[in-house]
């Protein structure tokens, strides 16, 4: 069960972190492991942050990460969907568009990090995202603030050991709509309503 006080308490710091970063203009990466459902919460803040003035980083555009699963080596390219990163499976859907695979998988994130530490852009103040993007975003060093589904610790979990700076208590398997109250609240306390 989800309280709703302490989802709105994390929205709240969560905007706090990106009203801090527009402030600064500072470059933020965005990622999800549910672009099926989550694409849109994230491809809104990306829009509002780079409307602000802040870099949106796309590192590692294209390359192959090759993720092990209990059914086995799982390979995909990693893509940008307005903004946002995800995992497509090779040779699979056309690069640009959504949805792409799901994945709890830190190793997207730690690609493009890479990427943007030997010159693919400059490095993130902020990592935007959910599951393996902020853990292992969190886990590196970085600031890193996402939703958490309530029935994956690892987020949670994250927060409260300080790798993860805010995690937002949601449902991650609603539909995609059903996240755009959340978008329009976090801008406006971010004060990047358009």
């Amino acid at each position: 069960m989800i309280d709703p006080a302490r989802t709105v308490a994390a929205l709240d710091a969560f905007a706090e972190r990106v009203r801090e970063v527009a402030r600064r203009r500072g470059p933020v990466l965005f990622g999800t492991g549910h672009p099926h459902r989550l694409i849109g919460f994230y491809a809104g803040l990306a829009d509002a942050l780079s409307a602000a003035g802040c870099e949106v980083l796309t590192p590692a555009q294209g390359r192959c990460v090759d993720i092990t699963t209990r059914f086995g080596l799982r390979t995909g390219d990693l893509d940008y969907v307005q903004g946002v990163g995800l995992v497509r499976e090779s040779g699979g859907e056309r690069p640009g568009c959504a949805p792409g695979t799901h994945t709890h998988s830190p190793l997207p994130v730690r690609l493009a990090l890479e990427a943007a530490a030997r010159g693919d852009g400059p490095l993130p103040e902020l990592v935007v995202g959910d599951h393996g993007w902020v853990c292992g975003a969190g886990q590196l060093g970085f600031e890193a603030i996402g939703l958490a589904d309530t029935d994956d610790p690892a987020v949670f979990v994250g927060e409260a050991e300080g790798a993860v700076s805010v995690a937002v208590p949601v449902d991650d398997g609603v539909r995609s709509e059903y996240y755009m109250p959340l978008t329009r609240y976090v801008l406006n306390r971010a004060c990047l309503s358009q």
